[in-house]
């Protein structure tokens, strides 16, 4: 009966305090004056109520809202410029990070004495959020207005650390800051790497983060106990977040689909006229840790592909710990290869945003110089392990 007390109370959930729950329970304290929040529909405490509504409830003056990629309201697609707006239930101003500008204006900040930034990340490079992150520090530091983080999780874990570092250039809006491509760092800990390495052209900012409670660097996001809001249109699960990794970059060159625009987005892999049983015996033979490959079918509703029927794999994550995510883009563009030598990859101009996203362009010209994706696996890790020192400094937890 002990024993399965104590395997019992092992394997419970524990519970995380994200900082915006921290910071409710102490009803904001410190935050004075007329306040500008960045945020999106991830902006909620473990009970899910909103960061505005709580806000608003503990008698914080929030003043603006600022939107990144997608919205404050998460539901605009991919890519798609956003216009101002009013929230229609407080009537608070709207302004968009991903319009005419990507960072506040003074124009934008005029009403606000304080920014608030609360957007869950998923702990890849190229998801836009920590390009806005930087650029609301940014206007933080210009504009000379204290900047408060509210930190959340990384869903990937606060171990894993994949892929090259940035080159400078190849260094956008999709890979903004010289780490890797898995960084293993929580949205605060990356505002602290960077106003410490002064990678914002205004200066330092003057900044704040409002730490979690109870998290470990190797948990699961199941294991945080918190509820999971969409990130994004097609990060509708906290699982989607490692197919993110593993199969987001790939999915850059859209001559592939990767399940956008189905029902299981970066999930699948494939394209039509391929073979999905030889695709997956070939990806199973490279043997990848925590990975398994099962061939399927599927035809897109919209996206890549819409209403052709593809054939491919899906890939199943067994163990996300031991899972080299990042690996799997390669080892199926590799088995691709291999059972079409003449499919092109990089039809219909997308190098340029492989490239970027990729942080340089010799991911892209190893590959067309027929580099397997085992060198291309190790080329691309190159600098990880000095990160890894190099943000201790930076960790919070």
């Amino acid at each position: 009966m002990i024993a399965t007390a104590i395997a019992a109370l092992l394997l419970a959930p524990a519970t995380v305090k994200t900082g915006l729950d921290v910071w409710r329970d102490e009803q904001f304290v410190s935050l004075m004056g007329r306040v500008g929040l960045i945020t999106n529909p991830t902006g909620v405490d473990s009970g899910l109520s909103t960061n505005l509504d709580l806000m608003l409830e503990a008698g914080v003056n929030v003043t603006a809202l600022y939107g990144p990629e997608h919205g404050v309201r998460g539901g605009t697609p991919a890519g798609v410029k956003i216009e101002n707006a009013t929230d229609p239930e407080t009537g608070i101003p709207e302004f968009s990070l991903y319009g005419s500008t990507r960072r506040p204006t003074a124009a934008m900040l005029k009403n606000v004495d304080v920014l608030v930034f609360d957007i869950q990340d998923i702990g890849s490079r190229s998801y836009t959020y920590i390009a806005t992150l930087g650029a609301c520090m940014e206007s933080a530091a210009e504009f000379k207005k204290p900047i408060y983080v509210i930190d959340r999780p990384n869903p990937i874990g606060g171990d894993r650390i994949e892929g090259n570092i940035a080159e400078p250039a190849y260094q956008s809006f999709v890979s903004p800051y010289a780490i890797p491509y898995c960084h293993g760092l929580t949205i605060g800990e990356l505002a602290q790497m960077i106003k410490g390495e002064k990678w914002n052209r205004a200066g330092a900012a003057d900044l704040h983060i409002v730490k979690m409670k109870g998290w470990r660097r190797s948990m699961s996001w199941a294991e945080t106990g918190l509820p999971w809001v969409a990130t994004s249109p097609h990060i509708p699960h906290p699982a989607t977040a490692a197919f993110y990794a593993a199969t987001g970059i790939i999915g850059e060159l859209q001559s592939v689909s990767i399940g956008v625009g189905y029902t299981s987005p970066f999930e699948l892999v494939g394209a039509p006229k391929l073979s999905a049983r030889t695709l997956a015996k070939d990806l199973t033979a490279q043997n990848l840790s925590g990975i398994t490959f099962r061939s399927t079918w599927w035809t897109p509703y919209y996206a890549a592909f819409k209403g052709e029927s593809c054939a491919g794999v899906q890939v199943h994550i067994t163990d996300e710990g031991k899972a080299p995510l990042t690996r799997v883009n390669f080892e199926l563009m590799d088995a691709i290869r291999k059972q079409q030598p003449d499919f092109d990859f990089f039809v219909g101009g997308r190098a340029d945003m492989f490239d970027k996203v990729c942080g340089t362009a010799s991911i892209r010209k190893g590959f067309l110089a027929g580099k397997s994706a085992a060198t291309m696996w190790s080329e691309w890790n190159t600098g990880a392990d000095n990160f890894r020192k190099s943000r201790k400094k930076y960790l919070l937890y």
